[in-house]
């Protein structure tokens, strides 16, 4: 079995529950998820499978897209509504919805995060989630984050109560803490906040409309027909650039040569994807770190093709 199989996460299992459960439904071991998802967040988790597992890390590499609620006037450990109350300060004002998105524009671009404690980032060794446990606290490096995009999707013109909520779209780079961009919307109007609840709606090329639930996996299962909902491991890097060769240049890239840059790739940074005239990914290459004009593989994905 090999191939992506985008799946809809429901609310209460961690990404690693789900990868459990897989692998009992899918009856294989090799079965990996994208990116951690927090219990509560919903919506697209796209999982690798078989020889797919390889290119997991450029699903997790790419953007994503989420839809989101921000509560405004109490916050709490966790930044989103599973934790306990820290702060309350009641909305006594009229909030406008002209406000809230200057706010939101003021965001959009590279902006600096620092890490929730109640997150999977490491310092000192363990996981921030870990200390938090105990009741510590420590220092945690900010980090850049891009928002590609933010949008408003209330359309009500003003807010007003103690406790305020409104509902936003973003669409932002790996490792971009939607929990922490709700309290930073907060901070700005001038509140404590959190996010009350968040769906990932596009993960790289897959979203919601491409997901199944595990009862519609375990259907396909059954009926023998999981291959028709697998996705190609290509369709994991519909992103990136490509390199077409052909059958001759082929069989050079399987055993891992290095390859010339062309001219259109010259000015491409990340990863690009042998591609056969077919459109099978044969392998991924970066530029050679000390050979200038050369490409040199970074992962081969197929050497089995004849």
């Amino acid at each position: 079995m090999e191939g992506i199989l985008p799946l809809f996460k429901p609310a209460g299992l961690t990404s690693h529950d789900c990868i459990f459960k897989l692998r009992k439904i899918l009856k294989t071991k090799k079965v990996g998820h994208t990116g951690t998802l927090d219990p509560d967040v919903t919506g697209v988790l796209p999982i690798c499978i078989g020889k797919a597992t390889k290119v997991a890390e450029y699903i997790t590499d790419a953007g994503k897209a989420y839809v989101g609620e921000v509560t405004v006037g109490f916050s709490t450990t966790t930044e989103d509504a599973s934790g306990d109350v820290v702060e309350r300060k009641a909305v006594d004002r009229i909030i406008s919805r002209e406000e809230i998105m200057k706010v939101l524009h003021s965001l959009t671009g590279e902006i600096e995060q620092t890490p929730p404690m109640y997150s999977a980032v490491k310092v000192g060794g363990k996981r921030l989630y870990e200390y938090a446990r105990k009741g510590m606290e420590v220092e945690r490096p900010t980090r850049k984050v891009t928002i590609y995009s933010i949008e408003m999707l209330d359309e009500r013109e003003q807010f007003q109560g103690e406790v305020i909520s409104f509902r936003f779209r973003v669409s932002c780079s790996k490792g971009t803490y939607i929990r922490t961009l709700a309290v930073t919307i907060g901070e700005l109007l001038g509140y404590p906040a959190h996010m009350s609840s968040l769906q990932r709606v596009q993960s790289a090329a897959f979203s919601l409309e491409d997901c199944l639930t595990f009862e519609e996996i375990e259907k396909h299962m059954e009926a023998g027909t999981i291959a028709s909902v697998l996705r190609p491991l290509e369709s994991a890097l519909s992103h990136l650039p490509k390199l077409l060769i052909n059958d001759k240049v082929a069989e050079k890239v399987k055993n891992g040569a290095l390859l010339e840059i062309p001219e259109h790739l010259k000015t491409s940074n990340g990863p690009i994807i042998a591609e056969t005239v077919d459109g099978l990914a044969l392998a991924i290459y970066s530029k050679h770190p000390s050979k200038l004009g050369l490409l040199k593989p970074v992962k081969v994905l197929r050497n089995d093709i004849e």
